[in-house]
């Protein structure tokens, strides 16, 4: 650019400094790059404006620029700029300032403001910029509450450990802020997705970019929702019953179906693939009633990639600027002077301010740059040890599950002994074998003895069917003797031989049956044994199936688990040699990126050192000289205020000596206070306020008190008033003394020291001036104020009884001008009486009220006594009522008779007026300022006042009166005795010219010493508010002499 397209900008910065040139520098980039960012157009945010906005929050140290510009947007007239607003925002409360999320959580009600205007749209971006308000109101409250956590949820476990303690409770609150925060994002991108047509290619139109660029960051914050979610909750479950944390469950597992299926839109779009690598969620959620689920959980991370730099110019802004060339402007407006002068100074600052600028532009994206790759370094580092870590839980429980194979085995063994139980078994059933085959033997053996019998019974039966046919014959034989030839000894021998045979047969027949009897009892034993051993063989049958089939499985689980087991070791040994391998490389490179920026960082240390020292120069230099500026100032205030004795228009200003004990005493303190703020200040310069404030409180109060020690100096005797002027002058030296040194340096304790001496002297005159009290008998004080104010009732009723027969006395005996000027005296005097008697009245009523306010469970006589200077004030405006009263009553009398002047009558009124005026004071400093009686007393004190100004008008109108009618008549006075005439009149004239003087001078001496009287008599002091005497006493003189 050329020289004289620098000169203007170069004279347009002249008068200002760098560090303004540099914020308004600073303010026109990010209104730039933020009107760039938030514009009307249906396209994503651009990053790189967004970036410039996002360090200015660095470099302003909070979000508060960003809000000034976008204060002034048209946020609520289009949508499309709110909902960009809404996304740079997101941003900016992401990854900007830490600050930033405390300056814009004051807008959280311009955000639901914003919510509900759009809100009521339904269509376009109404319910999605609803949402999208709603979310960041959410995430603002969230970071309120939990300030720990980053704006970016970016945090180690041991953050989050720590962050929430040891206490249960701060895990359950913090899972159901997290599950709000996450149900605001489903929200949001449900509202997204559903205003999208996804039969169509929306993610690649500007107007479906628009729409999805926020989900991004949402994206972001929801994996970091779901890892410290699940966390929390399996903390949670591990010290709490699982029915109380049922809804917690019940909302996790709805929130994962959604941002599952979330998760899954979102890696479908063509428009994510390079902007972001959207994570996926494990098939099944977490069980968090399983203990041991934890290990398989795995944090969902998502990856955005380093944005490439945008080097293309950026047409719009070249488009938008306006051409503040010198030659067009001199073309279009002319130049009457002349190109100016190039001055190389103005260019060489010119340069200068432009490098500076430029430099510490570059010293902020350099730092920043340098945390977002440390930042990035650590998260690699952190996602490295997790997976480390992942790999050690793995190979932890690989170990376990070969301990739980281990024990298998050993139960396997120990399942021999079931075995040996088998073989047992297995003998015991032989046994009974071999005992069944010996029963069966037996049962045989039996049996064919059984058959032998049985035989031998067939033969036996046979032989003696044989013998009863022999027998039938012998029958027939001996029936028919001729018939056989057989001889008797035959026939004895058979008959022997029968009977022989039927005693064996009786046995056969008795041993057969007992046979049949054991034979059926062994049939029993058998079929039970049979049985027994059936059942047996079963059991152990049955037994050795299960036994086999267990040691089979055992066998088969074993060896699958073994080669499990052992293909899981290898790959996980693969996978940790690599993960060492690829840690060592990342911590190779971190430490040599390390290397680099800590050497950057030594030189912005050492730049950001020399720029300390000089700031530190320029701030010693900026203190010294507020420090003499208000030691300038501290001294001009306290010298003014010791001129004022030489100020004539001063000696008019009165104080009394109470006050000035009130406006002197501080003083000691403030010297206390410099001595020491100067100690403070000498130890640590930071303490410059506090330095500063005790300067010009000193300054004040000791200026304060000159001024009042001057100013009772003209209401007390000569030479106490020489003697204090002198004190004052004195302590106001003193004063400056120690404002001298303190500008010098070093200690000012003696100065101070001094300074207190010269001010005690002061203090110690000013006592000797206080009136001294009269002891009043404070038991009679009640009874006094009653009295008083019945005698002043009695006395303001006689006097208008009094002025009632005068009235009725003068229309009896006078006429003419002489009854209406009188009559017109009497009654404005009447009338003034009864206004006074309505003040009184009201005057008591709003006693009565305060006592009854004030006293609580006290008598009316111990709040009298209790307060008895506000007491004795009533009395003494109760007795000036009384005796103005009297006064104005013999005044018009006198007029009346003719004997009084109508100036006395004038004096009496102002008088009444005044006192009138000093009762309502004394009696509004209790009262109440709402209090209705207070206001009716008020009104009753206008009255008196608008009577008073009658009184006054009627009697300089009756004096008006007579002074016409003895005007004297001049027509017939020649030149000689008009000039006597008028010689005479000056000589009067002056003559009353000198009385009045003399006797104005007198009523002041005489009112001075009156009050002196009074504050004797009375008891005034401290307590009474010296101030009182000040701004009604004064005023009031000033008023009656005014009157007079």
């Amino acid at each position: 650019m050329s020289t004289k397209h620098h000169i203007p900008r170069v004279m347009g910065n002249r008068g200002k400094t760098s560090d303004e040139v540099e914020r308004e520098n600073f303010e026109k980039n990010q209104t730039v790059a933020i009107n760039k960012a938030i514009n009307s157009q249906e396209t994503p945010v651009k990053e790189k404006h967004v970036r410039i906005t996002i360090l200015g929050t660095f470099t302003d140290n909070g979000a508060s620029m960003f809000w000034h510009i976008a204060n002034r947007l048209p946020v609520q007239g289009n949508p499309i700029l709110c909902w960009k607003f809404c996304h740079v925002l997101h941003k900016i409360v992401r990854e900007g300032h830490p600050n930033s999320m405390v300056d814009s959580f004051k807008y959280c009600s311009h955000l639901s403001d914003l919510g509900k205007l759009w809100g009521h749209l339904k269509d376009g971006y109404g319910k999605l910029i609803e949402n999208y308000c709603s979310l960041l109101i959410q995430k603002l409250h969230f970071h309120k509450k939990n300030m720990e956590i980053p704006g970016n949820l970016l945090m180690s476990d041991e953050q989050f450990a720590k962050i929430c303690g040891s206490d249960v409770n701060n895990y359950f609150e913090i899972a159901v802020d997290m599950l709000d925060y996450m149900d605001e994002i489903l929200s949001l991108q449900h509202s997204v997705f559903s205003s999208l047509d996804m039969s169509r290619s929306n993610s690649m139109t500007n107007s479906g970019q628009c729409r999805l660029a926020p989900l991004i960051l949402c994206i972001q914050d929801s994996c970091q929702l779901y890892d410290y979610t699940v966390k929390s909750l399996f903390r949670l479950h591990s010290s709490l019953t699982p029915d109380t944390l049922a809804g917690h469950r019940d909302r996790f597992i709805s929130a994962y179906r959604k941002l599952k299926q979330f998760y899954l839109s979102s890696s479908n779009l063509q428009y994510f693939k390079n902007l972001v690598q959207v994570p996926y969620l494990p098939d099944e959620p977490p069980n968090f009633l399983i203990a041991s689920d934890f290990s398989k959980h795995v944090k969902p991370v998502a990856v955005v990639p380093e944005p490439e730099p945008e080097n293309e110019p950026d047409s719009e802004s070249v488009g938008d600027l306006i051409d503040t060339s010198e030659d067009k402007f001199d073309a279009a407006f002319g130049n009457g002077f002349g190109p100016p002068e190039v001055d190389e100074r103005d260019i060489l600052i010119e340069r200068l301010q432009k490098e500076i600028q430029f430099l510490k532009s570059e010293i902020e994206r350099i730092k920043f740059e340098d945390q977002r790759v440390i930042s990035a370094q650590m998260q690699k580092i952190a996602e490295l040890e997790k997976i480390l870590s992942e790999l050690r839980l793995s190979a932890d429980k690989a170990l376990k599950e070969n301990e739980s194979t281990k024990k298998r085995l050993e139960e396997a063994s120990l399942n021999a002994g079931a075995l040996a139980k088998l073989a047992e078994a297995e003998k015991h059933a032989k046994g009974n074998e071999e005992k069944f085959k010996k029963m069966k033997e037996i049962y045989n053996k039996l049996r064919e003895e059984h058959v032998s019998l049985i035989r031998k019974n067939a033969d036996t039966t046979k032989q003696l069917e044989t013998e009863k046919r022999l027998v039938e014959e012998k029958e027939q034989f001996i029936q028919n003797p001729s018939a056989f030839s057989c001889d008797e000894l035959h026939i004895q021998h058979l008959e022997n031989q029968v009977k022989t045979l039927e005693d064996t047969k009786g046995n056969l027949i008795s041993q057969l049956q007992t046979s049949e009897e054991e034979c059926e009892s062994l049939q029993v034993n058998l079929e039970a044994l049979e049985k027994e051993k059936q059942q047996t063989e079963d059991a152990l049958q049955l037994e050795i199936r299960n036994v086999q089939g267990q040691l089979a499985a055992l066998k088969d689980e074993m060896t699958t688990n073994e080669m499990k087991r052992k293909n899981e070791i290898d790959s996980l040994k693969g996978k940790l040699d690599d993960a060492v391998s690829e840690k060592a490389a990342m911590e190779a490179q971190l430490k040599k990126d390390i290397e680099d920026l800590q050497g950057r960082l030594s030189q912005l240390d050492s730049d950001k050192q020399a720029g300390e020292k000089r700031l530190q120069e320029d701030l010693s230099q900026l203190h010294r000289d507020l420090i003499d500026s208000a030691l300038k100032e501290g001294r001009q205030f306290i010298v003014d205020a010791m001129l004022l004795v030489e100020n004539p228009a001063h000696i008019t200003v009165k104080c009394n000596a109470e006050f000035l004990l009130l406006r002197a005493e501080p003083v000691l303190s403030a010297l206390e206070n410099l001595n020491t703020a100067q100690n403070v200040y000498m130890e640590n310069s930071a303490d410059l306020e506090g330095l500063l404030k005790t300067i010009i409180g000193l300054s004040n109060q000791m200026g304060d008190c000159v001024i009042h020690g001057i100013a009772t100096s003209h209401s007390a005797q000569l030479d106490a008033a020489e003697e204090l002027v002198s004190a004052c002058q004195s302590a106001g030296e003193s004063g400056i003394e120690v404002l001298n040194s303190l500008k010098k340096g070093g200690s000012i304790k003696s100065e101070v020291h001094k300074s207190a001496e010269k001010v005690k002297h002061l203090i110690k005159l000013a006592e000797d001036l206080v009136p001294k009290m009269v002891d009043v008998k404070e038991k009679e004080i009640g009874d006094l104020v009653e009295n008083e104010m019945h005698s002043t009732s009695a006395a303001i009723e006689q006097a208008a009884k009094k002025i009632e027969e005068m009235l009725h006395q003068t229309r009896k005996d006078m006429s003419g001008v002489e009854l209406t000027v009188n009559e017109s005296i009497l009654d404005s005097c009447t009338g003034l009486m009864q206004a006074i008697k309505v003040l009184l009245v009201k005057s008591q009523e709003l006693q009565k009220e305060i006592v009854g306010q004030g006293r609580g469970t006290a008598s009316v006589k111990e709040f009298y006594k209790k307060n008895h200077r506000w007491t004795e004030g009533l009395l003494s405006a109760a007795k000036a009522v009384g005796w103005g009263a009297t006064s104005l009553l013999d005044a018009a009398d006198k007029v009346v008779r003719g004997d009084g002047k109508f100036e006395e009558l004038i004096v009496c009124s102002n008088e009444i007026a005044a006192s009138t005026a000093q009762l309502v004071v004394a009696s509004k400093v209790k009262a109440d300022r709402k209090s209705k009686k207070l206001s009716e007393l008020s009104e009753a004190s206008r009255g008196v006042t608008s009577c008073t100004g009658k009184v006054v008008g009627s009697a300089r109108e009756a004096a008006q009166i007579i002074e016409e009618q003895n005007l004297m008549d001049f027509t017939k006075l020649n030149l000689i005795q008009a000039k006597k005439e008028e010689m005479q009149s000056q000589v009067r004239v002056l003559e009353l010219e000198k009385e009045l003087e003399t006797e104005r001078y007198k009523l002041g001496q005489v009112r001075k010493r009156h009050y002196q009287l009074a504050g004797e008599n009375e008891g005034w002091e401290i307590e009474v508010k010296s101030k009182y005497c000040l701004n009604f006493y004064y005023p009031l003189t000033q008023l009656v002499v005014k009157g007079i």
